[in-house]
């Protein structure tokens, strides 16, 4: 599946997300529209910043993707923050940060970063001292390093890991893409996946028609169990949706039938 798919983007940037995993939430619908997101980078972003504490920074992170300039603590970590416009997201980048400024290795910065989360005054001091040495042998003044070592800390304290974020993005990307593209299959699945939750089939069956989908109604003498598409806009009920209907009983319907 390829990563730039317009019409994926286009599910996000809509919010037509029902059965999109990670962004069917009223929450994440109003983030999307706000976002815009048309690159697989921002879906990452969003899942990272979907949660109390780094939800502050989604105006900032909204207004910079559609045009504010991003400000860059230190020209030197532009490549390492361009990505998200400037703002510390991911643990990761707090580690790069402490590596190129600090002249911290990766396993030292992993180290500053598990202090940071931690918060234990006397590890950050420590570190604090280390990380203002190493920027001084870069050409950073103390005081800029101090305030470069106060934004990590910030961040620190909100950093998502990026590969666990990439990891839901990539199954969220995946699914807007099913939709987007196989909308009579992708939704006549998620319907046979709740079958048994009346409130959920409600829901998915509006959705369906919003998306321009025709759902038949169940027949005895046609369709099986399971809901199925019978085009790409044609979704034939399962009789296993039938409330008060059982595997069985449906199969025993069929086999007479």
């Amino acid at each position: 599946i390829p990563l730039d798919d317009p019409a994926a983007y286009r599910i996000f940037s809509s919010a037509n997300t029902t059965a999109v995993f990670q962004f069917e939430s009223r929450g994440m619908r109003d983030l999307l529209k706000r976002a815009c997101p048309d690159r697989f980078e921002d879906i990452i972003a969003l899942v990272a910043l979907y949660r109390p504490g780094p939800m502050e920074l989604i105006p900032e992170f909204c207004d910079r993707k559609h045009g504010k300039a991003p400000d860059y603590p230190d020209p030197r970590v532009e490549s390492i923050l361009a990505e998200t416009y400037g703002i510390m997201v991911y643990q990761e980048q707090v580690m790069q940060m402490a590596q190129i400024i600090g002249g911290y290795t990766l396993g030292a910065a992993d180290l500053l970063r598990r202090a940071m989360g931690k918060k234990k005054p006397e590890e950050m001091a420590q570190h604090r001292g280390i990380f203002r040495d190493g920027a001084a042998k870069n050409g950073i003044t103390a005081e800029k390093a101090g305030k470069i070592f106060d934004l990590m800390e910030k961040f620190a304290g909100y950093g998502f890991n990026k590969s666990h974020a990439a990891a839901y993005a990539l199954v969220a990307y995946q699914t807007a893409y099913m939709k987007a593209h196989y909308p009579a299959a992708f939704m006549a699945a998620n319907m046979s996946a709740m079958m048994d939750d009346t409130d959920k089939l409600h829901q998915f069956r509006d959705d369906a028609a919003d998306n321009g989908l025709k759902l038949l109604a169940p027949d005895i003498n046609a369709g099986v169990y399971r809901f199925g598409p019978l085009d790409d806009k044609t979704i034939a009920s399962g009789r296993g949706g039938v409330k008060g209907t059982g595997e069985s009983a449906v199969g025993a319907v069929l086999k007479a039938r």
